[in-house]
């Protein structure tokens, strides 16, 4: 019997005991191609020898120093790589160890920056429905997954959600799509104006949508009008690329495909590729030099902020990703990924949509194509693609509650930047056989 408090209990998990590339190896020699990276998190793959070395070396050297005490060279060195590479002003960098940190660091961070300039009145957040900004009370506040939220709902600070940016579900048949980007940003505005404009202090939403609605892209125009809307009324952007950001999209950062800037931006996952716990919390020279110039603090941190082996690791895997053009990769083998989706799913009965950028792709399952009518839930046909694909040696991301929180199902691919087509192939091959077995399992033809 485990000892482990598992996130699932009485549910006995394989042993996994080595990596390689693009596999994970079990305690029975079991080969498993994770087509999801974990969930978006390995973009280098398993046992990258010159990220282990890097870590090591780090470890030879210094592996823990409190940042209330000392800075460290890792730290101060991936810090420039990522104000370098990030479009924009974002000028400053706070570590923490994960997305959830990432995003309770930014919400903190919008409160005192209000604060600070004698806004003391800006305490409201607007985020989106459906979106998943990690598990912290904070973070899960301003989360629009309704499963997500349900158990803790007396626990978590007032949020109001508005549209999200889902075109395959939402957009009108009249309106093109920029057409319909424009009326969904615009409820930003109508929420702000309801609110009050003194009383808003940020819009916090994901670049790409990602875990919980699976990977929904904004539509060209959208984020552009939310910035004018933020300017406007002098409420912070933030933006989640928790998920999506770090290359996985195809750009080091994903707002860079929509052309604006954010006041703020979290980043985690693809940040460490896993090689060790790290998340950032980047932003613009604007709030930072809130900061500086008033009370000089941050009221807010936690004991392995800027752990020095932590930012040692990252630093290796994004001069891996910078130097070795692993952005073109990415563009070339997504482009490639969807098209192997396309000519797999395209035709399938109960395929619905299939979206994505970069090698960020997903496909929503539904019960009738035409309507767009997803699977009543009792089917759980999205566990049931989770199990049959591991059986058959494929580790990918399905996901419930596509369409409202309980509603729809869909499959979330995240490889590894480093993917072969030949193991694209294998991929799409295994999650057809995946899906189609559920679905027969699920009485469905």
């Amino acid at each position: 019997m485990t000892h482990v408090f598992h996130r699932q209990l009485g549910k006995e998990l394989p042993l996994a005991v080595a990596g390689e590339g693009v596999y994970l190896f079990d305690d029975s020699g079991k080969k498993y191609l994770d087509a999801s990276g974990g969930a978006a998190v390995s973009c280098l793959g398993h046992g990258d020898p010159d990220i282990i070395a890097a870590i090591k070396a780090q470890l030879d050297t210094l592996a823990f120093a409190h940042t209330g005490f000392f800075t460290s060279e890792p730290t101060e060195a991936l810090a420039d790589l990522l104000v370098e590479e990030a479009p924009g002003d974002i000028s400053a960098v706070y570590f923490v160890s994960g997305g959830s940190e990432a995003v309770e660091a930014a919400l903190k961070m919008t409160r005192q920056y209000h604060l600070e300039r004698g806004d003391e009145k800006r305490t409201r957040f607007i985020a989106r429905r459906q979106s998943y900004h990690g598990n912290t009370v904070g973070a899960l506040s301003v989360g629009g997954n309704v499963w997500r939220r349900e158990p803790f709902k007396g626990m978590l600070i007032e949020t109001t959600h508005i549209a999200p940016c889902f075109a395959y579900r939402e957009r009108r048949d009249h309106e093109s799509e920029e057409e319909y980007g424009q009326r969904v940003a615009n409820e930003l505005e109508t929420e702000i104006r309801r609110l009050g404009p003194e009383n808003v202090a940020a819009f916090i939403a994901e670049t790409v949508g990602g875990a919980t609605a699976g990977v929904i892209p904004p539509v060209k125009g959208y984020f552009k009008r939310i910035r004018e809307i933020c300017n406007e009324y002098g409420v912070l952007m933030i933006l989640d690329e928790v998920m999506s950001g770090m290359g996985r999209t195809g750009t080091l950062f994903a707002y860079e495909q929509d052309d604006i800037v954010p006041d703020i931006v979290c980043i985690a996952k693809g940040l460490g590729a896993g090689y060790q716990p790290i998340g950032a919390t980047l932003t613009s020279e604007k709030v930072y030099r809130v900061f500086r110039k008033g009370s000089g603090l941050f009221q807010h941190g936690h004991t392995y902020m800027g752990h020095p082996t932590a930012c040692a690791g990252a630093l290796a895997v994004q001069r891996k990703i910078r130097d070795g053009n692993l952005m073109g990769q990415v563009r070339q083998r997504g482009e490639e990924l969807a098209q192997r989706l396309h000519e797999r799913f395209g035709n399938h009965s109960h395929i619905g949509d299939i979206r994505g950028r970069g090698l960020f792709q997903a496909i929503e399952i539904v019960e009738e194509r035409s309507t767009k009518k997803p699977f009543d839930p009792k089917h759980k046909l999205y566990a049931s693609i989770k199990s049959l694909a591991m059986d058959n040696g494929l580790i990918c991301y399905p996901s419930g509650g596509t369409v409202d929180g309980v509603s729809g199902d869909h499959v979330l691919l995240a490889p590894p930047f480093i993917v072969s087509p030949d193991q694209l192939d294998e991929m799409v091959e295994k999650l057809g056989v995946a899906v189609d077995s559920a679905l027969g399992e699920a009485g469905v033809t």
